[in-house]
C-alpha cells in the first residue's frame, strides 16, 4: 500500500532549526512530484515548497532563504531543513506526492491527479 510518513517534528526556539523527514513506499516515488504543506487551525493548508521529478524547486515568499527541500530517490525520502525558524512556522507539516505536479521557481501547482498524502507531523516553534 502507498505510504508517506513524517517526522522529525518537534518543539524549538526560535532560530533554531529542525529537519522534517518523509518516507515513501508504494508508488513510482522518482517520477511524482513531491511537495511539503502546512496548516494551522482555522487556516488553509499552504504550499511551502515543493520539488519536481527533474529536480527544480519552489519556496513561499515566507520561507524563502531559511528552508530546503530535498530529495533522495535511491531511500524514497523527502527532507525539509528549515532554519532560522519563527514562531509563525509553527503548524502540522505534511508531505504529498502528486504525479502531475508543476513546481519551478516561481510556480507550485498541486493538481490532485494521483495524489497521496502523510498524516503529518507537528512542529512548534517558541518565542
Amino acid at each position: 500500500e502507498v505510504q508517506l510518513v513524517e517526522s522529525g517534528g518537534g518543539l524549538v526556539q526560535a532560530g533554531g532549526s529542525l529537519k522534517l523527514s518523509c518516507a515513501a513506499s508504494g508508488f513510482s516515488f522518482d517520477t511524482y512530484g513531491l511537495g511539503w504543506f502546512r496548516q494551522v487551525p482555522g487556516k488553509e493548508r499552504e504550499g511551502v515548497s515543493c520539488i519536481s521529478s527533474k529536480g527544480t524547486t519552489f519556496y513561499s515568499n515566507s520561507v524563502k532563504g531559511r528552508f530546503t527541500i530535498s530529495k533522495d530517490n535511491a531511500k524514497k525520502t523527502i527532507n525539509l531543513q528549515m532554519n532560522d525558524l519563527k514562531p509563525e512556522d509553527s503548524a502540522v507539516y505534511y508531505c504529498a506526492a502528486d504525479l502531475l505536479l508543476l513546481c519551478d521557481t516561481d510556480e507550485f501547482y498541486y493538481t490532485g491527479y494521483e495524489d497521496y498524502w502523510g498524516k503529518g507531523t507537528l512542529v512548534t516553534v517558541s518565542s
